[in-house]
């Protein structure tokens, strides 16, 4: 089994982790605070195209939502320590101030899975705030891993 402290660990360490040919049945989310998004759509491309199961098993925020936009629902799984943290997007300028990015955040709602969608709908969107997806709630969209 693959694990993935993806955030915690450089992106580009995961990256590296996944070049091999694939060795394993899944890969294990264990710990992501997000970050940069082109490095996490490179990793769950190559996710995608290995096949494997992706086993959430503890915080994916930000942009590490985006395996639910890459990978197959069917792909993956849960456990009762998953949890997703979803946020508008936001970039940095020359400066390094943050703003906001209303288009990329449409974008990025529209990719998720309808269950995913409704359910970030329901609570008002996309917005600065965190909305975290855990529990039965999370289990009602993606099936508990055994």
């Amino acid at each position: 089994m693959r694990k993935l402290f993806v955030g915690v660990c450089s992106a580009a360490l995961a990256l590296g982790t996944l070049a091999a040919p694939p060795a394993y049945a899944e890969v294990r989310i264990l710990a992501s605070p997000g970050g940069q998004v082109g490095p996490f759509l490179d990793l769950f491309e190559k996710v995608r195209d290995s096949g494997e199961r992706v086993v959430i098993d503890g915080p994916c925020l930000s942009a590490c939502t985006l395996v639910l936009s890459m990978v197959p629902s069917s792909r993956i799984c849960v456990t009762r320590r998953a949890v997703f943290g979803f946020h508008a997007a936001k970039s940095k300028d020359r400066r390094g101030r943050m703003y906001a990015e209303p288009e990329a955040s449409a974008l990025v709602l529209q990719t998720y899975p309808s269950g995913v969608r409704n359910w970030i709908v329901h609570r008002g969107g996309l917005t600065s705030h965190l909305l975290l997806l855990r529990g039965r709630e999370l289990t009602a969209l993606y099936p508990a891993c055994r």
